[in-house]
């Protein structure tokens, strides 16, 4: 496996560990390692990586705008988030583009299994991730069937205006923006303003 990885981390033992695994397990793997975000975008700008295994929580960190701020450096290396927090901060950091997460309480044999999979297919996510993955597929699919006008009235319905503020605020006749408001719930498969609100929240 003639790679390439960064692995950004501010814990030297897990820095030092994870390399250790990779190496024993992949020896033509090229292994470089970060303790801070600034350093990690400096690497990026020196070298072509494959892959990057991220902690979100080191210092200098920006969360969820590392990702593209760091795919802005080099467009096609692959992310893998490596952390210890749940998959609902996982799915966060997917969605603004990561190809992957692995806990961090995970064994060698799913360090391993991660950067071999990432690394062969461009993608890593544990089985109990994927259902939400998917919801995330099929929700922006549903909103791409919007038209530009029915985005803004399903924006302004999900930020809490009701029919006649919306009316007011694009300058529609209210039986307009009901009708306008039946579609929307039909193409999103929603059934009521929360369902709506949900559905919206997950694009954010």
């Amino acid at each position: 496996m003639n790679k390439r990885i960064l692995i950004a981390d501010d814990h030297y033992v897990v820095r030092t560990g994870t390399a250790a695994i990779l190496r024993s397990a992949y020896p033509n793997l090229t292994i470089d390692s970060s303790a801070e975000y600034g350093h990690v975008k400096e690497s990026l700008q020196a070298n072509r990586y494959d892959l990057i295994l991220l902690d979100i929580d080191m210092p200098g960190s920006r969360f969820t705008e590392m990702i593209p701020e760091l795919k802005a450096i080099q467009s096609d290396v692959k992310i893998l988030i490596f952390s210890a927090y749940d998959q609902d901060i996982a799915l966060q950091y997917i969605r603004k583009g990561a190809e992957g997460y692995l806990n961090k309480r995970g064994g060698e044999d799913d360090i391993e299994k991660a950067v071999k999979t990432i690394l062969q297919t461009g993608y890593f996510y544990p089985p109990d991730l994927i259902p939400f993955i998917v919801k995330d597929v099929d929700i922006s699919n549903s909103i791409k069937k919007l038209t530009s006008r029915e985005y803004q009235v399903f924006e302004l319905l999900a930020k809490g205006n009701g029919n006649l503020e919306i009316s007011n605020i694009l300058g529609i006749q209210i039986n307009t923006i009901s009708t306008f408001k039946k579609k929307i719930f039909e193409k999103l498969k929603v059934n009521n303003i929360v369902e709506l609100s949900k559905v919206y929240q997950n694009l954010h």
